[in-house]
């Protein structure tokens, strides 16, 4: 057997009806350190777990589970029957140079999770 095992969750994200508004409320009235906002896609810091709104159609929270490779999380997991709705892609490069990268699978019950993991620029 081997020793792979999924990491803390890196991100939940959640649908809101107004980003900006959503914004301002856990920026504001929660507290959260904002990290940033790319149009209607905004992120916080919660203690080191990533929280994303978007005004999506998601209709649940999405759990993203970090781990060190994300094309090896990919590989075992797909060796114990997981079906991946596509390749681990990289979703987003920041300014320096790190990548993150993620692989979408679901549940039994259908719903959405994911493995990601970031690559620092070589």
């Amino acid at each position: 057997m081997d020793d792979f095992r999924l990491g803390p969750i890196g991100q939940i994200s959640r649908q809101v009806t107004d980003v900006q508004e959503a914004v301002r409320w856990y920026r504001d009235v929660l507290g959260l350190p904002h990290l940033y906002t790319f149009g209607d896609l905004a992120f916080f810091d919660c203690d080191g777990t990533r929280l994303f709104l978007t005004t999506g159609s998601a209709a649940e929270s999405i759990l993203y589970f970090r781990v060190p490779d994300v094309h090896a999380a990919h590989a075992t997991l797909s060796g114990r029957g997981v079906t991946f709705e596509g390749e681990p892609h990289m979703i987003h490069r920041h300014e320096d140079g790190t990548e993150e990268w993620m692989a979408f699978f679901r549940d039994p019950d259908g719903g959405l999770l994911a493995v990601m993991s970031a690559r620092s620029p070589t």
